[in-house]
């Protein structure tokens, strides 16, 4: 028979039996009388040892109401979005006792945002007695107290600025100067400026620190042609230190060409840049001038240096535009880009009907022109021009007999009469305008200067006359519209409303047409003429963040 191998029977255990099991004094649990301590079981540790009693259940935060920023003790102010890492950082750092547990976890409890109270949930870990560790959840509520951070009070006290940019623009009008306005706009670049103020040709930006000035120096110059000159004033001087205080100045000066000038370049400049006819257009103005012979469509680049070192103005601007109609046209040459060069036969608008004048010229606008289009340009057969260059160009053998009659621009587009108030033609879109004081205006000198009334709204009038042909350059130049900002405007249910501001930024509603260029052209036109084939603007290249701008103007 078989015998089954012997089996090892391990010996029974007697460790439960010699434990000293006692009862808990709270509930009467039996309990392991050798590893509790203070003769009470787990639950009833958890339910009478508070291990979070000398954290703080109430604390107080500081923020600026101008800025948004928060203060961390002592003198520091972070940026903080709300229920982010960096707040939820700054609470816990604001908890005296805190370091005395150990925090497993923290969140935040939803409250109503003007409630000015942030309610954090935190879980800690500590032992509380030899061999037990507890867990605890407790809710913190914190106050938000307003407190003006520094930099914001430096911002509303005068001659409190370290650094200031002063640009300017030496022109009739500011195409070039609103383009950078809108450049400024749409990559924040004034964001680190305490102030600005609206001066004569320009603009003045004030900065806390000389770093912040040199930063928005070196972004204009990486966006149009400038010129910046650096000069600096002693303010005071610690003669036990040799510790010097100054404040800093750059002047940036845009050159005083503008989109759609007409030009007359130093001869041997023309040669120097590509041997292109001296007399010229400006069809774009970036980094650098970019002109054009309309006759042959040669273009030529301009650099800033190039420009400073041979300075010249432009010879006609957009406002000594004449309206001409097309009678004729016809392409005949290659193109490049969107432009064709053609043959056209244009009269004048206001020679219709008294005299058969017409003009043959050669034109770069042949693929939007058709026979009975409106077309601005520059009437050269007859005007005197007060100018070195162009007179240059009537000496010389080459050139003097290349001096075309008439120049052509850009197309005219009939637009509807602004004193018509029913047939106002709306724009669907908005662009946001930079907002500061006038020079030498306060707040105690508003009620003072009603005596220069008449003045002011004459400035007014033509500011918005330059604001209205920038806009009509946005429509009518794709190009242009790809590099600003564009948003879309709200609908008007209940009539016009108030445009709304944000800081340093006010939001100009453009959804009404002023008085400009076409209305300064059709005085003399019938009020029956009210077409408008305008080109339109996509919505969907429109932004819809148009409600950041929710705030109040810190240049009140």
């Amino acid at each position: 028979m078989d015998i089954d191998s012997p089996v090892a029977i391990p010996p029974a255990s007697l460790s439960s039996a010699n434990n000293a099991t006692i009862l808990c004094y709270n509930c009467g649990a039996a309990i392991d009388g050798t590893t509790s301590a203070g003769a009470l079981c787990y639950d009833c540790i958890k339910l009478t040892v508070d291990i979070s009693v000398g954290v703080q259940r109430e604390a107080t935060l500081q923020q600026c109401k101008d800025c948004s920023r928060w203060l961390q003790p002592p003198n520091q102010w972070i940026v903080a979005a709300p229920e982010s890492r960096e707040l939820l950082a700054l609470c816990l750092r604001r908890l005296r006792g805190l370091s005395k547990v150990r925090v497993i976890d923290a969140s935040f409890i939803w409250t109503e945002p003007h409630s000015k109270r942030v309610k954090v949930k935190i879980t800690v870990q500590q032992e509380a007695f030899q061999g037990t560790i507890l867990q605890q959840v407790f809710e913190v509520e914190y106050v938000v107290a307003s407190l003006q951070c520094h930099d914001c009070a430096k911002s509303f006290t005068p001659n409190t600025w370290r650094a200031v940019v002063q640009v300017r623009q030496k022109v009739p009008h500011k195409r070039t100067f609103l383009y950078l306005e809108q450049l400024i706009l749409k990559h924040g670049a004034h964001r680190d400026a305490t102030s600005m103020k609206e001066v004569k040709d320009g603009l003045d930006f004030y900065f806390s620190q000389r770093n912040h000035a040199e930063k928005f120096v070196d972004f204009l110059s990486c966006v149009a042609p400038v010129k910046s000159k650096k000069s600096q004033e002693l303010i005071s001087m610690d003669v036990h230190t040799s510790t010097r205080s100054y404040k800093f100045t750059f002047s940036v000066e845009l050159v005083p060409v503008c989109k759609d000038d007409l030009v007359a370049l130093p001869i041997k400049m023309a040669q120097m840049i590509g041997n292109i006819s001296p007399l010229t257009l400006c069809y774009r103005v970036g980094t650098t001038l970019n002109v054009m012979d309309p006759t042959t469509l040669q273009t030529a680049d301009i650099s800033t240096s190039v420009y400073w070192r041979t300075p010249f103005r432009s010879l006609a601007d957009v406002q000594e535009l004449v309206e001409f109609i097309v009678m004729d046209i016809d392409p005949v040459g290659p193109s490049k880009g969107r432009f064709l060069l053609a043959e056209a036969t244009v009269a004048r608008a206001s020679d219709l009907g008294s005299n058969n004048m017409t003009y043959f010229v050669r034109t770069h606008l042949g693929g939007i022109l058709h026979t009975g289009d409106s077309v601005l340009g520059y009437h050269l057969s007859g005007t005197n021009f007060n100018n070195p260059h162009f007179e240059a160009l009537e000496r010389s053998n080459v050139h003097a007999s290349r001096i075309p009659d008439v120049i052509l621009v850009k197309k005219h587009y009939a637009r509807k009469k602004k004193n018509n108030k029913s047939s106002k033609s709306a724009r669907n879109w908005r662009l946001k305008r930079l907002s500061g004081q006038h020079e030498g205006e306060d707040d105690a000198q508003q009620q003072q200067q009603q005596q220069q009334q008449a003045r002011r709204q004459q400035e007014q009038d033509r500011v918005e006359r330059d604001y209205e042909l920038f806009l009509r350059d946005i429509e009518e130049d794709a190009d242009l519209r790809s590099t600003l900002a564009l948003y879309k405007a709200p609908t008007r249910d209940t009539g016009r409303r108030k445009p709304e501001k944000m800081d340093g930024v006010e939001t100009t509603n453009v959804a009404t047409t002023t008085t400009g260029e076409a209305d300064a052209k059709d005085e003399d036109d019938d009020d029956d003429d009210d077409g408008d084939d305008i080109p339109p603007i996509n919505v969907d290249d429109l932004l819809d963040e148009f409600d950041e701008m929710h705030m109040d103007d810190r240049s009140k």
